[in-house]
């Protein structure tokens, strides 16, 4: 089989991206991320290249058969259509493994005994005979993934997850998986530090997980050259001529990298499982790579002769060692040591408690999202500096103030100041002004409070989805307002939330919104992944609290959205500057014919993408463009393309590196329109939109075309309070 083949490589969540990433580097092709996994291009060889040097995925999936399973005949039906007699011998034993999503048939046993069936019949009718189930290391196992009613049947080419590496001789109390370690050290930065010849020290080693994926990530060693069972080893199709290749070239590799790995150590000061770690890294023939001692904390210090690298550590964070004030001291110990003793060093702290890592004093360049199992956990990055030293109660409060939330709350010890009450008494009598509108109107997501009060520079947001997330703004306070009265204010409103919504405060994420500048309106503002979906009329959407400036969806635009879903039935829809395509979802539900949706970040297309499937949107007449729209205009005049309903949202400036001049919305509206209105049909309409409350239209600027404001119309509700928020324009042809 050298034929060109997509595969999907699953992983755990938040490691998609640098999956993506990690199966580039291998040279796989139109490699594109997506929930849960990635997909890639290649042929065979491509496949088991993956299965054996990823260090991140879990298991790599070769589609068999993708079809209709609305029921348990259609299932059977479709598994009967596979030759099965092409990728196992009847002497051969198997295992299915069933996962289902938004399906009529919602159980994952009964799924995966129709496929059963279906197979076992087929070689009966053909042979005869059969082959056997083995739930445990079976010779064959097949992945059903069964989503909105349709069945994809995958040969599982790895067999057992992944990041089994087959070194592990002994293990911990919850030890951390291999390809979450992994994870860690490439979000830390350490495969840049090891090759520049960078030291790595862990402290709390546990069984050694982390100090042995760094050697073999210093090595160029590939993660799965200790396993020997695979999925593919069995497949009737497996060529073991390509493997035997694949390991050679991986033991020549581990041969010469093993002369490359830096000074890598760690220590605990449990004796067991230092014992441990050394069983470990004997297994993963590493012991002459890495050092492992006993040592209390207090005790740790880097040799002189050690080039400056990476601390990376793994601490408690309460799940077995009792709660955070019990902890407290273990993270202060880690900034003092790190401050004393490792100046110049990057530090990476690993927890599940977020609020914990600010005690280790030290200001967080970067942080990322991995979880461990179920719990949420973050990846926190500091450069060990004298200038990112933090010091006392409000220090760096800036800094990681949406991760600090908990400590903030605890410093009010339980008693509300006359302004938190007053700010509390105000959400009530919000909170209770909207309800009725938001119950008749069936509103999930709306904002309550829009700095009502001058003291509380807020805009609070609420989302409900699987449950209520508020999503709080600060507007960054003048100058001359005192920092201490800010920081205290922020504390009020952060101690009355929680209990005025009754949520806990970890469904609570805070941003201080500063005036935007160049691309920086784009970036990412971190790399959580908390994605939750939420619902707007009869369309759901991704939504993503953490890690962008903005939630994925322009709540104030929600009567656009819906208008739009309204006018777009058997339409050709143009969205442009499309941000997430939220606009382009309502439309394609209210029954658009076509549509294309244009953005020039791949990010936010990708998360488009996502909304699509999510509403089951056929991408074959909705289109994603990666484009600069003004660029793409220009395009589309050429071609004479038509559009009976165009939207357009664009950003009040735009300097991105795929943009050879810069975007100005005043400067540019009216070429941007007037290149839009070619493209409209005689009876079609155009919908402008924008943010920028110091913009001027002239609508003299269009002498074809109708022009109306309909910036009132356009002005939900929950935003009466701030008229300015957006302007609207709706433009036509004059008849």
């Amino acid at each position: 089989m050298s034929q060109c083949t997509t595969f999907f490589a699953s992983t755990a969540k938040g490691m998609e991206l640098i999956l993506a990433d990690e199966i580039r580097a291998l040279k796989a092709d139109n490699v594109k991320d997506a929930l849960g996994g990635v997909y890639f291009d290649g042929d065979i060889e491509m496949a088991l290249r993956v299965c054996l040097w990823s260090r991140l995925a879990n298991r790599v999936l070769m589609p068999l058969a993708n079809y209709a399973a609305q029921t348990p005949e259609q299932l059977y039906a479709g598994a009967m259509k596979v030759d099965w007699s092409q990728h196992f011998s009847v002497d051969k034993t198997f295992a299915i493994d069933a996962s289902i999503r938004r399906s009529k048939i919602n159980h994952s046993r009964y799924a995966e005994q129709v496929i059963k069936d279906a197979i076992v019949d087929q070689f009966k009718e053909k042979l005869d005979d059969r082959p056997d189930v083995q739930r445990d290391q079976p010779d064959i196992r097949i992945n059903a993934y069964i989503f909105n009613d349709r069945a994809t049947l995958s040969l599982d080419l790895s067999g057992d997850s992944l990041h089994r590496r087959h070194y592990r001789a002994e293990s911990v109390e919850a030890p951390l998986k291999e390809n979450l370690a992994a994870a860690i050290l490439i979000r830390a930065g350490w495969p840049a530090i090891a090759a520049e010849g960078g030291s790595l020290y862990d402290p709390m080693c546990g069984s050694g997980t982390l100090l042995t994926e760094a050697a073999m990530i210093a090595g160029d060693i590939a993660p799965g050259l200790l396993r020997e069972y695979y999925g593919f080893l069995a497949w009737a199709q497996f060529n073991p001529a390509i493997w035997q290749r694949l390991i050679n070239e991986a033991q020549y590799r581990r041969d010469k990298g093993l002369e490359k790995i830096p000074v890598i150590m760690g220590s605990d000061i449990s004796i067991k499982n230092v014992g441990i770690t050394k069983a470990n890294i004997k297994s993963a023939n590493l012991a002459a790579n890495i050092k492992a001692v006993s040592l209390p904390l207090n005790k740790v210090v880097p040799d002189e002769d050690w080039a400056p690298g990476l601390f990376v550590v793994n601490p408690p964070y309460g799940e077995r060692l009792g709660d955070i004030k019990k902890l407290q001291p273990l993270y202060q110990e880690i900034g003092t040591i790190l401050k004393a003793r490792f100046d110049g060093w990057q530090a990476t702290v690993f927890t599940g408690n977020t609020d914990l890592a600010f005690n280790v004093s030290l200001k967080s360049h970067k942080s990322y999202q991995l979880y461990n199992g179920a719990i949420a956990c973050k990846v926190f990055n500091f450069s060990v500096q004298p200038d990112r030293h933090f010091e006392g109660e409000h220090a760096g409060q800036q800094q990681v103030i949406g991760d600090s939330m908990k400590k903030a709350l605890l410093a009010t010890n339980g008693e509300w100041s006359d302004g938190a009450t007053m700010l509390a008494n105000r959400l009530r009598k919000n909170i209770k002004k909207l309800k009725p509108w938001v119950k008749k109107n069936d509103i999930h997501c709306y904002r309550v409070y829009d700095a009502d009060l001058p003291e509380y520079a807020l805009a609070i947001d609420v989302y409900e989805g699987d449950k209520t997330w508020l999503h709080v703004q600060e507007y960054e306070a003048p100058k001359t307002i005192d920092e201490k009265k800010s920081i205290q204010r922020l504390r009020d409103a952060l101690a009355v939330l929680p209990d005025v919504f009754s949520i806990p405060n970890k469904q609570l994420s805070l941003k201080i919104r500063r005036r935007q500048k160049g691309s920086t309106q784009y970036e990412k503002q971190g790399t959580e992944g908390g994605f939750h979906v939420i619902q707007e009329g009869n369309a759901s959407f991704l939504v993503n609290f953490k890690d962008y400036l903005d939630t994925g969806l322009f709540l104030d635009h929600r009567p656009i959205r819906q208008w739009l879903g309204e006018q777009a039935k058997g339409k050709q829809f143009l969205n442009l500057f499309a941000y997430t395509g939220a606009a382009t979802v309502h439309a394609a539900m209210g029954g658009a014919t076509t549509s294309t949706t244009v953005d020039m970040s791949k990010t936010y297309l990708d998360w488009a993408e996502k909304n699509f499937e999510l509403n089951s949107i056929n991408l074959d007449k909705h289109q994603l463009v990666r484009a600069n729209c003004m660029e793409w205009l220009d395009k589309a005049i050429n071609e004479q393309k038509k559009y009976e309903l165009i939207f357009i949202d664009p950003p009040t400036f735009s300097n991105s590196k795929r943009m050879d001049n810069v975007f100005d919305i005043q400067r540019d509206y009216i070429e941007l329109i007037n290149k839009s209105a070619q493209l409209l049909t005689k009876k079609g309409c155009i919908v402008f939109s924008t943010n920028f409350r110091k913009f001027k239209f002239d609508a003299n600027q269009f002498p074809a075309l109708e022009v109306k404001d309909i910036s009132r119309q356009t002005l939900p509700k929950d935003f009466e309070r701030n008229p300015r928020i957006h302007y609207c324009w709706n433009l036509s042809f004059k008849q």
